[in-house]
């Protein structure tokens, strides 16, 4: 199981977070996403077939890339 904190910049509100959860978590292998809008992250946990790739693209998909600085 691997698990990472995501920084994504463009997370503005709840819904932002709300938006990223539902996307993130319907990923075979996701068990868990938790947001925070305020500190602009997102924490994923995932086991196969998910990888830190197939999340970012996921993210980048739906307009939320990650912030790799």
């Amino acid at each position: 199981m691997d698990k990472q904190t995501f920084n994504i910049p463009k997370i503005s509100c709840g819904h932002c977070v709300n938006t990223i959860q539902t996307e993130l978590g319907g990923l075979d292998g996701v068990l868990m996403v938790e947001g925070d809008a305020e500190k602009k992250e997102v924490t994923v946990e995932w086991d196969d077939p998910a990888t830190r790739e197939k999340i970012k693209a996921a993210l980048e998909e739906i307009n939320y890339p990650i912030s790799e600085s």
